[in-house]
């Protein structure tokens, strides 16, 4: 009986224990500390007895279980220590209320103290730092009870509750087993109490961090003040914009990379200045003919003269003819035609006083026309002039209407009016004296200009 009862114990310690809670955050040591505890306790000494008076199973009306006010009482004190996180020492002495007297006299007498001392080690299946945690209690204990002493083995087990490990409660049921039949009997033990740490505190020890490695400090051997962890040219002189190298011509680029270290360049030309291949003062980035010197009015290139007649395309009003500059690059004229105009000129008159225009002109007007005709690339330039007689006003208004006049008739035969230009410059042009009749009558004139542009 005695060994199924262990075992049923032990099965049920074993799955509370497998069920207990992980380890509590907050708890100080995986191990018991140092504690006293008071306990208040129930002894049974009666169902061990109906058990062994009947231990055969079919008379099992023999058989009692004590009742709670049937058992005896008594009280304990503990001290309790961590001999590991899984295994605690305890001493106990315990005092318990019972007539030994009818053990050792087999006569019922008063009830009596049994005080006892009972050294036990207890088995944890989890470490202590958990809320709740069972055991198992085996040990040894020997008592002095009335004037005999005795001794017993405790077994069985139990269940702690941890409140961050400072204060424990206790539960316990131990079966004592007698080793001095005469003056002990076997008994169920339940006990129930609370235990407190004392002393300081004992918390794990924390190894300290190694020293931080003493570090070297950053040099700077060639004193630009880029050190040298950072200076791609530890050695020598160099801003921190390049990263510590120097640049001799301070172009931005290092001399290691520039390809003109002592002339500055531009980082397209690996350090060097911008090419000007034909040499016309134009770099070639800005240099529209870079092989040919040119002017930078026409972005570095030479200036244009289509005709080649040396009159730039600029300035030469017939680009795609060559012709002289004094002509504005356009071709000359025919002398000879040129003449003919001047001489019919000569040959147009006017009403006096007035800008109608008289039937003796109309014969040297027709030829100025078919000289035109003839060569389309001809333009007429009608020129109006007078003399000092009238106001100068007068004489403007007067000037230009008998251009217009010479003008009218051209068109009227055939000259188109685009070819021909009309100015009247009234008395400011004289070519002759006007104190004199003579001289007055040549400056009453109209001039014809040719022009080919």
């Amino acid at each position: 009986m005695k060994l199924k009862f262990t075992m049923a114990f032990t099965f049920i310690v074993l799955a509370i224990g497998a069920l207990a809670q992980k380890a509590t955050k907050g708890f100080t040591s995986e191990k018991k500390g140092q504690l006293f505890g008071v306990h208040f306790s129930l002894s049974d000494f009666e169902t061990p007895k109906t058990f062994k008076t009947s231990p055969n199973p079919i008379n099992r009306s023999a058989r009692l279980f004590a009742r709670p006010q049937d058992m005896s009482a008594g009280f304990a004190v503990s001290y309790w220590r961590g001999l590991t996180s899984k295994i605690d020492f305890s001493g106990k002495v315990n005092g318990i209320f019972y007539d030994y007297s009818s053990i050792n006299y087999g006569i019922t007498g008063k009830t009596e103290v049994g005080l006892e001392l009972e050294p036990t080690l207890n088995f944890r299946p989890i470490k202590d730092n958990n809320r709740w945690a069972p055991f198992l209690t085996a040990g040894v204990g020997i008592g002095m009870y009335t004037s005999h002493i005795g001794a017993y083995v405790p077994v069985g087990g139990g269940l702690q509750l941890n409140w961050n490990s400072t204060t424990y409660l206790f539960t316990q049921m131990q079966y004592h087993f007698t080793l001095t039949k005469k003056v002990l009997g076997d008994n169920l033990y339940y006990s129930i109490g609370f235990a407190e740490s004392f002393g300081p505190e004992k918390l794990p020890a924390v190894v300290p961090p190694p020293p931080p490695p003493v570090l070297e400090p950053v040099k700077d051997r060639d004193g630009d003040g880029v050190l040298d962890d950072v200076d791609n040219c530890p050695d020598v002189k160099g801003p921190a914009s390049l990263k510590g190298c120097p640049d001799k011509d301070g172009d931005g680029i290092a001399d290691a990379e520039d390809n003109c270290p002592d002339e500055k360049g531009t980082l397209k030309y690996k350090g060097c200045p911008v090419p000007d291949t034909d040499k016309d003062g134009i770099n070639d980035d800005n240099d529209d003919c870079p092989t040919v010197p040119g002017l930078a009015r026409f972005k570095g290139c030479p200036p244009p003269d289509r005709d080649k007649d040396g009159v730039l395309d600029a300035d030469d009003k017939c680009p795609d003819l060559a012709g002289p500059a004094s002509n504005s690059g356009c071709p000359e004229i025919d002398k000879a035609v040129v003449e003919q105009v001047t001489v019919a000129a000569k040959k147009i008159f006017f009403a006096t006083g007035s800008s109608k225009l008289l039937a003796k002109s109309n014969t040297a007007l027709k030829d100025v026309a078919k000289l035109l005709a003839d060569d389309p690339t001809l333009m007429l330039d009608i020129e109006g002039h007078t003399d000092i007689t009238g106001t100068p006003e007068r004489n403007k208004i007067l000037s230009e209407e008998r251009a217009n006049a010479v003008k009218t008739y051209l068109k009227s035969i055939g000259v188109a009016e685009s070819r021909m230009n009309v100015i009247g410059h009234g008395q400011d042009e004289p070519i002759a004296d006007n104190k004199t009749a003579a001289g007055r009558a040549k400056n009453r004139r109209v001039e014809m200009k040719l022009r080919n542009y």
